[in-house]
């Protein structure tokens, strides 16, 4: 799907993602980014998952008109009628439930909303084309980190035809420019995994032959995501998720 990104010459955008249903966090996220005088929104996928707040975050961004594609985490979500039988057997408890909690707690219309969009995005603009996708242009389930190769980003930039390739997923914020292509992971707006809690996501200012990309760390109000958890009797590993910034396994593994 190809779209023409506003037309003027010079674009100011928030790139976001794996939101994972932290409500607080994306807010603390769209103020900052709003008092930067982001343009437009950006997001790349994962709505929903751990997180307490999985209806609040979908409604919030189609509220804000973001620009969205769906992550591999929304897709197993809404696979889940059909897979919980056998998840019920295969999947870790706590993980399971996640689903569980993330499907529930939807509305049939977000579900709609969310079997609507694709997984991904393509975009002109000032001549320079802009890919959108969740893990990499040949998996949603490819993490890009800070520690991929150039060699394998050169081998997705070929397969992309893309100028900007913009993703997700690891929660590993990072931006390189490799051979003329630039790839820009947003971070993870509600669950970060790099051990620093504070939300992530990042500021694109792109025009002709100009184009910058700033990662930014905002504090938000993690106590109000705490104790929706706890209100909700989630387990106490979604909690110090959120409070650790890691994921379920390494808190799992820890304690």
């Amino acid at each position: 799907m190809e779209r023409r990104a506003q037309g003027r010459e010079r674009l100011i955008v928030a790139l976001i993602g794996d939101v994972h249903a932290n409500q607080p966090a994306l807010d603390a996220v769209l103020a900052h980014a709003h008092r930067r005088g982001v343009e437009a929104i950006w997001n790349i996928g994962d709505f929903v998952g751990y997180g307490p707040f999985p209806e609040e975050v979908v409604r919030c961004l189609r509220q804000e008109n973001a620009m969205s594609i769906v992550g591999n985490y929304d897709l197993k979500v809404l696979r889940f009628e059909t897979k919980k039988k056998d998840w019920r057997k295969t999947k870790h408890p706590e993980k399971f439930l996640a689903f569980q909690w993330a499907h529930d707690s939807l509305s049939a219309e977000s579900r709609a909303y969310l079997r609507s969009l694709p997984q991904e995005r393509r975009l002109q603009h000032a001549g320079r084309r802009i890919l959108l996708t969740h893990g990499s242009p040949v998996s949603n389930e490819e993490p890009l980190t800070p520690a991929t190769t150039d060699e394998r980003l050169r081998e997705l930039a070929e397969v992309a035809a893309a100028d900007l390739i913009v993703c997700g997923h690891s929660h590993q914020p990072f931006a390189r420019e490799v051979d003329g292509v630039w790839f820009v992971n947003t971070g993870s707006v509600g669950r970060p995994d790099d051990g620093d809690p504070r939300a992530c996501y990042a500021v694109l200012q792109t025009g002709e032959g100009h184009l910058t990309v700033e990662h930014f760390r905002v504090e938000y109000d993690v106590q109000k995501a705490i104790s929706a958890i706890q209100e909700f009797e989630l387990p106490e590993a979604f909690a110090q998720m959120l409070l650790q910034g890691r994921s379920l396994d390494a808190v799992t593994e820890a304690g």
